[in-house]
């Protein structure tokens, strides 16, 4: 369980195809392979195809906040094209954007892991693609549950010790950020719910 008990979906998408294949830059216009998340409520890593998404909307719907790594811009929209309902009513916390805000640029996960944790990703997004496309599924599958666990404990350091570091030119350096309301969770209202105004 999450802090004051909320629930947390760290989660991330790999796609079919690039946006060079579908002539956009619109992540809504790509399709999803798989989705790999980790769940706070059961403490557990899971992925799926877009064949099992039954399975995992009502996690997603469990969910107070929803972590992920350039989620806001392009995960959540995607994600999006394929939900009955509507994803931006779950609160978000977007990883990159909240690095982008303090340093003022975008940095790539794989750069922050290394720095703040000393890990790297195990590949990247374009031979998630390729490999999709030979189907070998189940290496995508791990591939991206590598990214939500890499993705869960920059979220846990950056939590707890309100910072997380890059490599600039060799030298490594600190990203100070203010975590104090990334998991305040507003209070939903019943009243909405049981009258009928």
């Amino acid at each position: 369980m999450g802090k004051k008990g909320i629930t947390k979906v760290v989660f991330d998408i790999e796609t079919a195809n690039i946006f060079d294949e579908v002539s956009s830059n619109d992540p809504a216009k790509l399709d999803i392979s798989i989705v790999g998340i980790y769940d706070s409520h059961t403490d557990t890593y899971s992925s799926y195809a877009v064949s099992e998404f039954g399975k995992l909307w009502p996690i997603i719907e469990r969910a107070d906040m929803l972590i992920g790594y350039n989620s806001d811009h392009f995960d959540i929209p995607l994600l999006n094209k394929y939900y009955p309902g509507d994803l931006t009513t779950i609160k978000s916390l977007d990883l990159l954007l909240e690095i982008r805000n303090s340093l003022g640029r975008r940095l790539r996960l794989d750069t922050v892991a290394e720095a703040t944790l000393g890990i790297n990703k195990s590949g990247h997004g374009l031979e998630a693609v390729q490999w999709w496309k030979e189907g070998k599924e189940d290496l995508v599958r791990k591939y991206c549950l590598d990214d939500v666990r890499i993705t869960k404990e920059v979220y846990d350091f950056a939590l707890k010790n309100k910072e997380v570091s890059y490599k600039d030119f060799g030298d490594i350096k600190k990203i100070k950020l203010n975590t104090k309301d990334w998991e305040k969770i507003a209070e939903p209202s019943f009243l909405t719910h049981t009258l009928p105004f």
